[in-house]
Formats: structure tokens, C-alpha cells, sequence
């Protein structure tokens, strides 16, 4: 173990680190377009009941702090993957944008041909948003669902507006063809009816694609 949660709120340093939980490589149409390797960083605001990765946030876990340059030599040995089928790089999480200058930094290094995707709730500090907006060609949103009462149910955190802010705020970084909302459909925890209603106020807001699905627990 390289250290502990606290290195999350630990002072600028004059390289960005990414406290790296885990690498998948070789991922085939779950992780944007093509063949990707699945970047996850460690560290979440959020306490979801149904996480699927439970082990990359906490109190304690394992990890490595690692340099732009450093993660650029563990996954470019899939280079000639990314290149012949238009694939790259999933950033996930744990909340990846909590690392927005870290991956802004990544991208300035790694091949051009690279496209680059994040997973995120957006439960992110304001300013992250214009950091990755410009090093991420798609984002895909897990926005769970925008009754504040359900947010905050499955995830903890009354944070709801906020993430519906932040959302507004990058489709207009972005547009929204960059943007997929994910609408979970969470048993115990919303309804069919709540995904629509949430897709129908998402729509308003400027959203175009959108990934609705069950959860399975």
C-alpha cells in the first residue's frame, strides 16, 4: 500500500499524481469506441449501495501514485490496438474527475490518435469541468437519478443539484454529442417511472443520448 485515502486532499504538487487503483486492459465495446484500457483512479464522494467497485474508495485501499508518465508507459503497450480500431483510453473510478489535471496532463503526452472517455457522476468541484472538457472526447455520465430524495438514498450524499448543475455546465464545455447520461433503473430505489421522468428533464436540459438499463443486484 502506497498510502491511504488522504493523499486525495494532500497539497499541489508540481506534477500531477493519479492515485491508480487498477489497469484493464483489451476492453471491447463497454468502454467507448473500440479496443481500451480501463484507467481507474481511486477515491469517490459518493457511498453508492450497489457499487461495482466498492474497492476503489474507502478509508483505506491499495493503490500507486502514479506521473502522466508513468501511466503512459503501462498502457501504451496496447498502442497498436487503440490505432487499428479507433480505441484509447476509460478513465473510471472511483470519480476520475476528481483528477481532472492529471488526465488534461496524460493527454498532452499521449499519441494524438488516442481517443479518451471518462465515467463519472459529476459529483466533482466546478472547475474540474473545464479541465477535462478539453482532454476527454466523451463523457459518460452516471447521473443515477435527479429526485434529490432518491439521489441521496442510493448514494448518501445530497449532492443531486449539484451533479444537475455541473451537467449543464459541460454540455455547455462540450455540446452534448460528447455526453451519454446513464438512467439506472435501481431496484428498492427509483421506478420505471422516475427513469423517464429523469430522462424527460434531462432532455430539457439539453440532453440527446442516453444508456437506460436495470440494474442487477
Amino acid at each position: 500500500m502506497d498510502g491511504n485515502v488522504d493523499v486525495l486532499n494532500d497539497k499541489p504538487r508540481s506534477e500531477p499524481r493519479l492515485p491508480l487503483w487498477q489497469i484493464s486492459r483489451l476492453r471491447m465495446a463497454t468502454d467507448g469506441h473500440g479496443v481500451t484500457a480501463l484507467v481507474g483512479s481511486y477515491g469517490c464522494p459518493l457511498d453508492c449501495k450497489y457499487c461495482i467497485n466498492p474497492e476503489s474508495h474507502g478509508k483505506e485501499g491499495r493503490y500507486s501514485l502514479v506521473t502522466p508518465e508513468e501511466l503512459l508507459k503501462k498502457v501504451k503497450i496496447d498502442n497498436l490496438y487503440y490505432l487499428a480500431t479507433g480505441g484509447g483510453i476509460m478513465f473510471g473510478g472511483g470519480e476520475p474527475l476528481l483528477y481532472a489535471d492529471f488526465i488534461a496532463e496524460f493527454r498532452r503526452i499521449a499519441p494524438k490518435e488516442w481517443n479518451f472517455y471518462a465515467e463519472t457522476s459529476l459529483c466533482v468541484p466546478k472547475k474540474a469541468l473545464t479541465a477535462a472538457a478539453g482532454a476527454i472526447d466523451h463523457f459518460y455520465v452516471d447521473v443515477k437519478d435527479t429526485d434529490a430524495a432518491i439521489f441521496e438514498r442510493y448514494t448518501g450524499v445530497n449532492a443531486a443539484a449539484s451533479v444537475f448543475r455541473n451537467l449543464g455546465a459541460l454540455l455547455a464545455l462540450t455540446g452534448p454529442e460528447r455526453i451519454t447520461v446513464r438512467l439506472p433503473l435501481i431496484p428498492g430505489f427509483n421506478t420505471a417511472e422516475d427513469v423517464l421522468r429523469s430522462k424527460e428533464r434531462l432532455t430539457e436540459a439539453g440532453v440527446v443520448n442516453f444508456d437506460c438499463f436495470n440494474y442487477r443486484v
